[in-house]
């Protein structure tokens, strides 16, 4: 699934592409992507709207139009939005499972590519395509109290604002008793860290997965906060992680992924201590981490 680095990508590739663009025309091929809302009916509510922000919260993208509503797109475990603008952004579709589309002959149907399931066409006839092999991704049409009420329910605190301290840190974690990888990945507490991230970033602190989230000492919470703000900084600066379906907007994949510190290295020595990573399940989750570092 995209985590906060990826979906970070996301929006700052497509971000200055879509401010201050018009939706002309919008197609919606799945009905799953929009349930229970009617796909035809958000359609048709998007035409015409305007782009004012692109903003991210934790894994959502948020397109926020000039009317004062809002665009929530939450990618799940294989959504890609891609950017097809003339002969380049052609080519970089056609790229991923044989696209084919040509942005001077309307929207083009489903039946190219059997995972689009929504293209909007913008006012400066540029295509923005969204695919979904695995058909989890949403798209939610919403009011900004609307909004604030869903992701104040659903989301915690955003990792690399200044805001969030050490101090926070403890306090997401104060009185868990679950595993502290699985604390890591409640979005409830913590915003955008998923498995990829949170292996990473248990790595850097030197912390055993399966440490009580809510044992920690101060040293330790300090040394968990610089893990987390650093291992979603390298994924930024990376473009993201592709293991499968991940892509930048322009088709590109990440390069994270060749960077990793534990994650999907089992076997292979920790470029630290050169003690073999070694694999467990923590919270249901396949978990990596150095037996000799992560004590």
């Amino acid at each position: 699934m995209p985590e906060l680095p990826e979906v970070e990508t996301v929006r700052a590739r497509l971000e200055p592409k879509l401010v201050g663009r018009r939706f002309e025309h919008v197609g919606i091929f799945d009905p799953r992507l929009t349930r229970p809302a009617d796909p035809a009916g958000v359609a048709a509510e998007l035409e015409g709207e305007r782009v004012a922000a692109l903003d991210r919260r934790g894994k959502y993208l948020i397109v926020r139009f000039e009317s004062g509503r809002v665009l929530l797109i939450h990618l799940r475990m294989t959504g890609q939005l891609l950017l097809v603008n003339g002969r380049a952004g052609k080519a970089a579709t056609a790229s991923i499972e044989g696209i084919a589309s040509d942005a001077s002959d309307g929207v083009p149907p489903p039946a190219e590519d059997v995972h689009r399931r929504a293209v909007v066409r913008l006012d400066d006839d540029s295509d923005v395509v969204y695919r979904d092999v695995r058909r989890f991704g949403t798209w939610q049409l919403l009011d900004e109290d609307d909004l604030l009420q869903y992701l104040a329910q659903r989301i915690g605190r955003e990792p690399l604002v200044r805001s969030f301290t050490s101090k926070r840190l403890a306090e997401a974690l104060e009185g868990r008793r679950a595993p502290l990888k699985s604390a890591l990945l409640d979005q409830r507490r913590l915003a955008g860290v998923g498995n990829i991230y949170a292996d990473e970033a248990l790595w850097r602190a030197r912390l055993h997965p399966l440490r009580p989230a809510g044992e920690l000492s101060a040293e330790e919470i300090a040394a968990l906060h610089r893990g987390i703000r650093a291992a979603l900084r390298a994924g930024i600066a990376r473009q993201g992680a592709t293991l499968s379906n991940y892509r930048t907007p322009d088709g590109s994949p990440g390069r994270m992924q060749e960077e990793f510190r534990v994650y999907g290295r089992e076997g292979e020595p920790c470029e630290r201590c050169g003690t073999p990573i070694e694999k467990i399940r923590a919270g249901g989750r396949g978990t990596w981490y150095c037996p000799s570092c992560q004590r």
